[in-house]
């Protein structure tokens, strides 16, 4: 810059002396033979600069012709083998000018960190506490992707924190916030087919602070609801362990045994399917690694109850409660002596008939 600076003024000022003491005056130290000598080197190249020009071609041919995978020594030996004698140091100089480097295997550790003048989002009103009195109270999602022979497909979950049941889910072929929407309205619809609605002012939706859930749209959609939402910080998969860990699930049971998938079409099906045996029969450590039987009241309705407290006559008056269509809360408390821990450390399991007892009632069925 300062040498562009003087050749613009020389011819002005009186030479490059008076240019340059003036400049070193101001703290813009450049000495006179400074000056001349960098134009020298652009009259005459250094050898070193002239073996440059001419090794970096070369370099980008071979990192370009071998899949862009060579490194410094890789692509030194292969100079070296096309007769082009230079030492390593120097190819590994020139690849950093060029601005290129080898295949590293293993992933990148990207480390997320908090921009401190992004807008204000939603607070975190959960705190990592993953526990809810009743259903409905509580909501964790996130989605996560599957690859597939034609794609990538991404899978949204919507999972009571009571019962720990997933209530909602939807698949696409993009992560936009439609997605996630899909996914709320799923376990909104879901409740209402149960007879069992959320009740405005006490559901929460909790999720980690992707695009999707921050956005404006989302945040309308809550408000207009009557649900309040909650977001956990930056850079911290803990503040919504409980839906990573459901997801941990359904890679584990599903999506990494039957791999490899090829249409989206065959993921989505499969999602459906295991949801289903996920909410109705997988036996859960929650409830006491117990599954679930299925009778029907007098009201045409499918009742799930644990097999084992058919049989309990402590449980009974709750079991004909739930024949009835009713649970009192004095048979919950009875049920349900072992008061839950905090969020972040073990908790005993809960008696299986307090998981959801609002989960008990299925779909009419017609009566014969």
């Amino acid at each position: 810059m300062l040498v562009a600076f003087i050749d613009e003024y020389r011819a002005r000022f009186g030479g490059v002396e008076p240019i340059c003491r003036v400049l070193t005056e101001h703290d813009c130290k450049i000495a006179p033979s400074t000056y001349y000598a960098h134009h020298k080197r652009l009259q005459a190249p250094s050898a070193r600069t002239v073996r440059d020009a001419e090794l970096k071609p070369l370099i980008r041919q071979i990192f370009e012709s071998d899949y862009r995978a060579y490194g410094a020594r890789k692509v030194w030996r292969e100079l070296h083998r096309q007769g082009h004698i230079v030492a390593r140091c120097t190819v590994e100089r020139l690849m950093r000018e060029l601005g290129v480097t080898g295949a590293v295997r293993g992933k990148k550790v990207i480390t997320t960190m908090a921009d401190s003048s992004s807008v204000e989002r939603a607070p975190d009103l959960l705190d990592r506490k993953f526990v809810a009195p009743a259903p409905n109270r509580c909501w964790v999602a996130d989605f996560t992707h599957v690859s597939t022979w034609s794609g990538v497909v991404y899978v949204a979950f919507v999972v009571d924190t009571f019962s720990r049941r997933i209530v909602g889910w939807a698949a696409a072929l993009s992560k936009e916030t439609r997605l996630v929407l899909d996914a709320l309205d799923m376990a909104l619809w879901q409740r209402d087919r149960d007879e069992q609605p959320y009740q405005r002012g006490e559901l929460t939706h909790h999720s980690d602070a992707g695009s999707q859930y921050t956005s404006f749209r989302l945040a309308g959609h809550l408000d207009a609801a009557g649900i309040a939402a909650s977001i956990g910080s930056v850079g911290d998969a803990y503040d919504n362990a409980l839906m990573e860990s459901t997801i941990g699930l359904f890679k584990t049971e599903l999506i990494k045994p039957r791999r490899p998938w090829k249409p989206p079409s065959q993921v989505e099906l499969a999602t459906a399917e295991w949801i289903e045996w996920y909410c109705h029969r997988r036996l859960h450590g929650e409830i006491g690694r117990n599954g679930w039987s299925v009778r029907v009241d007098h009201a045409g309705r499918r009742l799930r109850i644990p097999p084992r407290l058919l049989a309990d006559p402590a449980t009974q008056p709750v079991v004909e409660l739930l024949d009835q269509g009713m649970v009192a809360p004095a048979a919950e408390e009875r049920i349900d002596p072992v008061p839950r821990r905090e969020a972040g450390r073990h908790r005993p399991p809960l008696d299986p008939v307090v998981h959801e007892m609002a989960d008990c009632v299925e779909h009419p069925m017609p009566r014969s």
